[in-house]
């Protein structure tokens, strides 16, 4: 993994633009400002021809190198098959990444988009068709050092995080472990003869963007990982999966133009939706002790916090066993 002890909350301006000038081979300007994110460092910059940058510093611990090395990868095989995406840009080291203080960081040109809008059908058969054409890509190879979506596997791994690191009191870690081995049970069913291949595995309605010369593209393949296809379709669902079965056809519609889907993995939904909660949960622990987590989450991990989470998992794990008995 990157270098744990590495200073990452304190990255300033004068760094950043340091460590950019040097992996690039061109000044910038002053212009550094901080864009939106929780877990990695992302900053735009601009050059002195006026260029604008996007440079992502990772989370020094989340991510190995060789990991991240597999995200770039995945993107280039998409490009390779000429699906926009934003690829990171080649740096004067002849790689993707570089290194400063023991933290790792890429540069990506800017490009501006709006979030896609799905309203009609064909709004949702064109987000399908580009999920296929991503999926044909994902195929192509594995990514062993990411993360493998399954029960027994990262969800499993997400429960023990958060009993064994203590984040639970025992007031609710009884009742937590209980409900989500429960989830894992009936999921680790349901997720058997599964395909498993490389999978945006983010790709929620913020991770859509649209440009009018290009069309839609996916952008953040940082939670890239190994897994069943239908995860890269139901989080863009504005509903529970019994709600939506019109967005779920028209999407499968859209994405057997250029790929087979299998339609029984529409069961996973809602068991994929309790998986990221108990994801969104480990995620959260894992900086807890953040000092910029902690502004933006104040409450998290307190005695009335897990009440919530708790009853909110159980009320998953009814919703998970009445759509199975809708089959």
């Amino acid at each position: 993994m990157n270098n744990l002890s590495a200073d990452f909350a304190s990255l300033g301006p004068d760094q950043i633009i340091n460590a950019v000038e040097g992996a690039v081979g061109q000044r910038m300007s002053g212009f550094t400002s901080p864009l939106p994110s929780y877990i990695n460092r992302v900053y735009e910059l601009q050059t002195m021809a006026e260029e604008r940058l996007i440079a992502k510093f990772y989370r020094p611990g989340r991510w190995s190198k060789t990991a991240i090395e597999e995200e770039h990868e995945f993107m280039r095989d998409c490009a390779l098959a000429e699906i926009p995406v934003i690829l990171p840009m080649e740096l004067r080291n002849g790689l993707t990444l570089e290194e400063i203080d023991g933290i790792l960081f890429s540069v990506f040109p800017k490009q501006l988009g709006r979030e896609f809008e799905m309203l009609k059908d064909e709004d949702w058969r064109q987000f399908g068709t580009l999920i296929a054409r991503i999926h044909n890509s994902g195929q192509i190879s594995d990514a062993p050092n990411r993360v493998r979506l399954h029960p027994l596997q990262s969800t499993k791994n997400d429960v023990r995080q958060l009993i064994e690191g203590g984040f639970l009191s025992s007031q609710y870690k009884n009742d937590f472990k209980k409900v989500c081995d429960q989830i894992m049970e009936i999921a680790t069913d349901l997720f058997k003869d599964t395909e498993s291949i490389r999978i945006h595995g983010d790709c929620h309605g913020g991770n859509v963007l649209y440009r009018p010369e290009s069309g839609i593209r996916l952008i953040d393949f940082d939670d890239m990982m190994m897994g069943p296809p239908i995860q890269d379709l139901w989080l863009v669902l504005p509903e529970y999966a019994d709600k939506c079965q019109w967005e779920i056809e028209q999407m499968i519609e859209g994405y057997e133009m250029f790929r087979s889907f299998d339609r029984r993995t529409v069961r996973l939904i809602e068991p994929l939706r309790a998986m990221r909660i108990i994801y969104f949960l480990a995620w959260c622990s894992r900086q807890a002790n953040d000092l910029h987590f902690k502004n933006n989450f104040p409450g998290w991990g307190t005695e009335s916090f897990w009440s919530i989470e708790v009853n909110g998992l159980t009320n998953q794990l009814h919703v998970i066993i009445e759509s199975l008995k809708k089959e």
